[in-house]
């Protein structure tokens, strides 16, 4: 590991004692001084994380080194990481003076010095009231609340107590900090203030911060590097301008500001075909392959219905401040667009994308795919489930006999149980239903929506942790419950090992 790298998380997962995994497979580098951001819906696993970084939680696997040295297993009080909390853990009965020297009372220093006898001993002492009050003025000082030492807790505001559990974690110099969504509990504009004290503390202090959050501004706003997590893994590391540049992924796209997302596909060298128009684009994928579309509202531009690549009617207009947020329908597609410029309720207008308004990257999922086996029923089992399929498109020139008997092309049965098979069902083929007690096929919970101009991409995951991607066109709700229905005609198999 690189001397310059104060942190490094290899190969971490985190299994709790009901089998649910937390986090999966997450390998991340820290720089010395760098402000680091999780920043992920809730049950993500980003707290889980942090609090493995800290010593809260033991990793299931892999290893934590703090400057190369493995502390995977090392006490939280061993260890040179503060953290703060997004409720504070202030002491009420204590004097602010009192709640960011705590951990000072308790701290001890190595001191060495001659004996009688001329030996040099050494030997750990406490800190002495004058280093104490030194440190407690210097950590006031940098959260500007000098004065504050005799003050109750009570009498303190929500910013207030925020600086003063800050105070309390830098007090002890910890060569890393860990900030658990601790703006959270505040209101809108004292978050964007702390959000800017913040950022000058760390300049200020220049030790590592690790901030954990579900807000996108403030990620966007603090960090140095940003690390998006979903559903235990990460989705994607890089600085603020290349999350929200340059999305890895729809996940991204979607969770990081606003996105217009669409199905598309190359249709030649830089050139990308959605919503029923073709755009240049600087993205170069295979031509033909089939495409996710992403485009910022602020990066559509209105013109004049002839001028218009595409065109469309208006259909609400919201006043947002800084800006215009316009919803225009076009054919089967919502536009979002973010500009200055107003537009007029029912009126048709054209749009058109520079090329590097448009970012393209290569579908997440087409295909579901799975590895399933046959019945002596001539069913295919697979995710959880048992399905009626067409067992003849395995083997060429098969047919049922008159008796409803499977039979190759010289009539000798062919024997279905036990084969393994790859199966593959589309995303379009997959319908869901709110009947969950009657009716073949898998239930399970919605646990992802990404609209996409003109239909919602869902992820379902099943009781036995399969996940189904399919497409609908009405919004159902996150956690919604539901059962999939898979038509017979739309599962594809080849015999497992075939290619």
């Amino acid at each position: 590991m690189s001397v310059e790298h104060i942190i490094e998380l290899k190969g971490i997962k985190k299994r709790f004692e009901d089998n649910f995994e937390a986090v999966k497979d997450f390998d991340l580098q820290v720089k010395k001084g760098e402000f680091v951001t999780f920043l992920g819906p809730s049950g993500c696993g980003k707290t889980t994380t942090l609090r493995m970084i800290a010593g809260f939680d033991i990793p299931t696997e892999g290893q934590i080194l703090l400057n190369g040295e493995d502390i995977s297993k090392l006490p939280p009080n061993k260890r040179p990481i503060n953290t703060v909390f997004q409720r504070y853990a202030l002491f009420p009965h204590l004097n602010i003076f009192d709640n960011i020297a705590f951990g000072l009372k308790l701290k001890t220093k190595n001191v060495t010095y001659k004996n009688a006898a001329g030996e040099t001993v050494t030997r750990q002492e406490k800190l002495t009231k004058e280093e104490i009050r030194a440190k407690v003025s210097r950590a006031l000082e940098i959260v500007d609340l000098e004065g504050f030492e005799k003050r109750s807790i009570s009498t303190l505001s929500g910013g207030q107590q925020q600086r003063i559990a800050i105070a309390r974690a830098i007090v002890n110099e910890p060569e890393i900090l860990l900030l658990d969504e601790p703006l959270g509990a505040l209101d809108l504009k004292m978050r964007k203030e702390m959000q800017l004290e913040l950022m000058a503390m760390h300049k200020e202090l220049g030790i590592t911060f690790i901030y954990v959050t579900h807000d996108q501004e403030e990620a966007l706003t603090m960090s140095d590097k940003v690390v998006v997590m979903s559903d235990g893994k990460i989705q994607q590391i890089g600085t603020p301008e290349e999350i929200y540049n340059e999305p890895h992924t729809v996940f991204v796209a979607d969770f990081i500001g606003e996105s217009n997302i669409y199905t598309g596909h190359m249709c030649g060298i830089r050139e990308v075909d959605f919503c029923g128009a073709k755009f240049a684009c600087l993205d170069d994928l295979p031509v033909g392959a089939k495409v996710d579309v992403i485009v910022r509202p602020e990066d559509v531009i209105m013109t004049a219905p002839e001028d218009g690549t595409i065109t469309g009617v208006v259909q609400s207009v919201i006043f947002k401040g800084m800006h215009y947020e316009i919803i225009v329908e076009s054919g089967d597609n919502e536009v979002v667009i973010q500009s200055t410029r107003s537009a007029k309720e029912g009126d048709t207008i054209g749009m058109c994308l520079e090329p590097d308004g448009i970012h393209v990257i290569l579908a997440d999922t087409n295909q579901n795919i799975f590895e399933g086996e046959l019945t002596k029923h001539y069913t295919v089992e697979f995710a959880g489930g048992e399905y009626a399929c067409d067992v003849t498109q395995l083997y060429a020139g098969s047919s049922f006999n008159g008796d409803g008997v499977l039979v190759d092309a010289e009539g000798q049965e062919i024997e279905t149980a036990g084969v393994k098979v790859k199966v593959k069902v589309p995303v379009e083929s997959i319908d869901m239903s709110d009947d969950t007690e009657n009716g073949d096929g898998v239930c399970g919970h919605i646990i992802s929506l990404i609209y996409k101009g003109d239909h919602y991409h869902y992820v379902v995951r099943t009781k036995d942790d399969y996940d189904f991607h399919l497409h609908d066109e009405y919004l159902w709700n996150e956690n919604d419950y539901v059962r999939l229905i898979i038509p017979k005609e739309s599962i594809e198999m080849s015999l497992l090992g075939e290619n």
